[in-house]
C-alpha cells in the first residue's frame, strides 16, 4: 500500500477491498483522479482509497493519470545528533528539492541540502523510504516523488537560508525536540520520522 498526501489528507493506493467506514473508495482504473483531488483540496473528502488488483501496477497507475515531478532531500545528522530542520510557510520541513536534467537522485538530494541551508561536508549514509505528495503549481496538479537519504556531517559553520525557496529559518534540532517541530510540519515528514523509530 502507498500513501499518497494530497493537502495533507491521506489517499490510499491499494489492492486490497475494505467495507467503507470513515473514507471514499475508488476503482483506480476509472476514477477521475483530478476530480478526486480538487474534492480533497476543497476539504470534501477527508481520507480516500484507490483500489487496483496488482500492487506491481498501483503506482505506475496512478503516474500514467497525473503528472510526476522527482525530488531528493535528507534526514540530516550531525555529531551531537541533531537534525537539521528547515522552516518555510509556516511549518517546519526538511530540505529537499527538484532533480536536475541528468543528476542522480542522490547528488540532487545533496546538492538541495546545501543549497537550502548552507551546511556542507554532507555524506549519505544510507537510503530512506520514498514520499508522495500531490501538488498544484500554475494550475496543474502533480504528483511529487520525494527520495529520501540519510546524510550525516560535521559541519559547525554558519548556516544560511535559501530566502528565494521562502525559506525563513535553519536549525539544527535536539532529539527531545523533534516531537514538538513535528507536530507543526508536514505528514510526509511525521511519516519519515515514524518509519525511522519503529
Amino acid at each position: 500500500m502507498y500513501k499518497v498526501f494530497v493537502n495533507d489528507k491521506p489517499l490510499f493506493l491499494t489492492n486490497q477491498i475494505q467495507k467503507e467506514t470513515d473514507f471514499q473508495l475508488f476503482l483506480l482504473d476509472s476514477v477521475d483522479i483530478k476530480q478526486l483531488i480538487i474534492k480533497i483540496f476543497k476539504n470534501k473528502v477527508d481520507k480516500a482509497f484507490l483500489y487496483h488488483p496488482d500492487e506491481k501496477e498501483i503506482l505506475k497507475k496512478l503516474k500514467s493519470k497525473i503528472p510526476v515531478e522527482k525530488a531528493g532531500g535528507g534526514l540530516v545528522y550531525n555529531e551531537k545528533n541533531e537534525v537539521l530542520f528547515i522552516y518555510r510557510n509556516k511549518k517546519w520541513d526538511l530540505p529537499k528539492g527538484g532533480i536536475e536534467k541528468g543528476e542522480e537522485i542522490e547528488d540532487t538530494a545533496l546538492r538541495e541540502v546545501e543549497e537550502e541551508t548552507g551546511v556542507k561536508g554532507l555524506k549519505i549514509t544510507r537510503k530512506l523510504s520514498k514520499t508522495y505528495h500531490i501538488f498544484k503549481r500554475n494550475g496543474r496538479y502533480k504528483l511529487k516523488i520525494t527520495h529520501w537519504f540519510e546524510m550525516k556531517t560535521a559541519f559547525s559553520g554558519k548556516m544560511v537560508a535559501q530566502l528565494d525557496e521562502g525559506i525563513e529559518k535553519v536549525e539544527w534540532i535536539k532529539q527531545q525536540d523533534i516531537p514538538t517541530c513535528l507536530t507543526n510540519s508536514y505528514e510526509n515528514i511525521k511519516l519519515l520520522f515514524e518509519k525511522e523509530t519503529v
